[in-house]
């Protein structure tokens, strides 16, 4: 097994006739290794569909539909209670504690099996426990401290960063062959940058209800003004982006692929927006995409920017064996 990645697929029936025989330790390694990868792909997805259902919560304000913490109502299950915004905040509590044991799985069994794993994967596995930690405590002051708009904002930007570790570790466990260069590799990462700070200026604008604020009584303009004018740099960083991936003849058809989503995901972000700008947040649905999408823009550029690094790095390790 490679040091720095793996990759899942089992090799095909010819060349598994010329491979040496599987030793009884190679063989746990790979298994290892198959799990590892494929909880992660889950946790992540999950991740995904956490940060939507707070979403929701959030859109339709129940936010403190469960006034105590971690239990609801003093019960693991208010059945008496149950409503759909009970439901939502019991359900998003859920789902975080799902993920919270999946995580610790996830580092147990990095740690346990690190002598046959790439020698990165125990600490990004440390550095996922620890946000999810992170995240499950801002949960709690998000109810403790009545929706405080700073607290809210950490929640999701905090979320963003758990699932972005993530997505940078099963891409590197993933297969990662072709051709990439550090313009893309660089562009890529500059844009999730930017497409981050969107977010977080968004979480921002939804956790102070500013559109309402600007548009009711002329309050907090600004920070809604700050999220509309910061479509600007990470548009434009998008668009370069997308420039190189298509003037780059040699680029891998994965990146390629990865690309035609980045371009699809940030017209469906733009059409979002400016939906959910004219109906001033008053179509939950509307608003709950426009969420749900951005996380979606992000992750893709982590994953192109996570596959174009590697690729890059195999070039080059490709290179010096030649001039040998």
């Amino acid at each position: 097994m490679s040091d720095s990645t793996f990759t899942p697929n089992s090799p095909s029936p010819k060349s598994s006739r010329a491979a040496l025989p599987i030793t009884e330790g190679a063989s746990k390694a790979i298994d290892s290794a198959s799990k590892i990868y494929q909880l992660v792909w889950k946790i992540a997805v999950a991740t995904w569909l956490l940060m939507a259902v707070g979403s929701a919560t959030r859109v339709m304000n129940a936010g403190l539909a469960c006034p105590d913490w971690p239990l609801c109502y003093g019960q693991a299950v208010p059945l008496q209670q149950m409503n759909l915004q009970v439901f939502l905040e019991w359900f998003h509590r859920l789902d975080a504690g799902l993920i919270l044991l999946s995580t610790m799985a996830l580092f147990g069994r990095s740690w346990w099996s690190r002598k046959s794993l790439p020698a990165w994967l125990p600490t990004m596995s440390t550095v996922a426990l620890l946000l999810i930690l992170a995240q499950a405590a801002l949960g709690a002051f998000t109810v403790t401290e009545l929706l405080r708009f700073d607290i809210v904002t950490a929640h999701l930007g905090t979320a963003l960063l758990f699932f972005s570790v993530l997505l940078v570790v099963g891409s590197s466990l993933s297969p990662a062959t072709g051709a990439s260069n550090k313009w893309l590799t660089a562009s890529a990462g500059i844009s999730a940058l930017l497409i981050y700070g969107q977010s977080l200026l968004g979480a921002l604008v939804g956790s102070q209800w500013a559109l309402h604020q600007c548009f009711g009584n002329d309050r907090l303009c600004g920070v809604m003004n700050s999220h509309l004018w910061g479509v600007i740099p990470a548009t434009l960083s998008i668009l370069l982006f997308l420039l190189l991936v298509w003037r780059t003849a040699a680029v891998s058809k994965v990146l390629r692929l990865l690309g035609g989503g980045v371009a699809l995901l940030t017209v469906l972000q733009i059409a979002l927006g400016i939906a959910t700008f004219r109906l001033h947040l008053q179509a939950a649905t509307l608003t709950v995409a426009h969420q749900s999408i951005g996380a979606l823009l992000l992750g893709t550029l982590v994953i192109f920017t996570t596959l174009s690094c590697r690729m890059q790095s195999g070039q080059a390790v490709s290179a010096q064996l030649k001039s040998v």
